[in-house]
């Protein structure tokens, strides 16, 4: 009963930390392009994470590393460059709602190769969700459409590295603790990123004012959106499904559109209302195992 609750808690956390990193990146994009955004946001986490769990390291067997490995390509590497890149382009509510396809790719990519049970109610979740998800976007204010699909569609990349992330975790590194996976994670990162990072001249420009403003958004975006919310998310994958994980990604456009409200001045439409209730439908359908 515990766990039943605590999986709750980590899904409504998340949802919130999450669902304000688009405005975080957005803002981070003012002083940086994209490929420095990913950069810095995987260096200011993976710091974090070394801190806080290096001696958890050792603690990795040697064979589960390749796992470690491929969880921090498909999980934040490259989801990190494509959400930054797709940033510049679109709009924060879009990439949102785009990125809720995660739970979807997270069933298929479950069953295609994973050999994932799935009952009809978490399938019937999913759907649900979607479609809640779809009513906040398409019933807003007319101002978050894009033409720029071919950098939509990065995102929509982006949330199949996700859906392949959580089924390796849950199949592969379930048996380790959650600070272990995301220490180790990053501790692969950390070279790559400070190596794009380099070449791509930041250390040129970083005593810019407008540089140094943007690198204060990236850092909580890092530590606080990335490296911390990484322990919790692979807890939550610990104690529930893969697709009841994932569907965080409900929860994201829902805290998005609130925000909205109460720090842009947007409007929230009845639709809008009638949507995100059916979110919440769709994640408690897609709770049950």
């Amino acid at each position: 009963m515990e766990n039943n609750s605590t999986k709750w808690y980590l899904l409504g956390f998340l949802g919130c930390v999450w669902g304000s990193s688009f405005i975080l990146m957005q803002l981070g994009l003012k002083g940086v392009n994209s490929i420095q955004l990913g950069s810095l946001r995987i260096l200011f986490a993976a710091i974090f994470l070394i801190v806080v769990g290096f001696k958890h390291v050792s603690k990795i067997p040697s064979y589960k590393w390749k796992y470690i490995a491929l969880t921090a390509l498909c999980g934040t590497f490259v989801p990190a460059f494509l959400f930054a890149f797709a940033l510049s382009k679109i709009d924060g509510s879009i990439s949102s709602i785009l990125n809720s396809l995660t739970p979807l790719n997270t069933l298929l990519v479950g069953l295609l190769f994973f050999g994932m049970s799935v009952q009809r109610s978490q399938v019937f979740g999913v759907i649900i969700g979607f479609v809640g998800c779809a009513l906040l976007v398409l019933f807003g204010d007319g101002e978050n459409t894009t033409e720029n699909y071919y950098y939509a569609f990065l995102i929509v990349i982006a949330s199949l590295f996700y859906g392949i992330n959580v089924n390796l975790i849950k199949k592969y590194l379930s048996d380790l603790k959650p600070l272990t996976i995301s220490t180790g994670n990053f501790l692969i990162m950390f070279f790559p990123a400070l190596l794009v990072l380099y070449f791509t001249g930041f250390f040129d420009i970083v005593h810019e004012t407008k540089v140094q403003t943007s690198l204060g958004f990236i850092a909580i975006l890092g530590v606080v959106g990335t490296g911390f919310s990484n322990i919790l998310f692979f807890k939550l994958i610990q104690l529930s499904s893969p697709v009841f994980a994932s569907s965080v990604t409900y929860i994201i456009p829902v805290v998005a559109f609130v925000l909205g409200y109460l720090f842009m001045n947007e409007t929230l439409s009845v639709v809008q209302l009638f949507g995100a209730l059916i979110v919440l439908i769709g994640v408690y359908f897609s709770s049950k195992k």
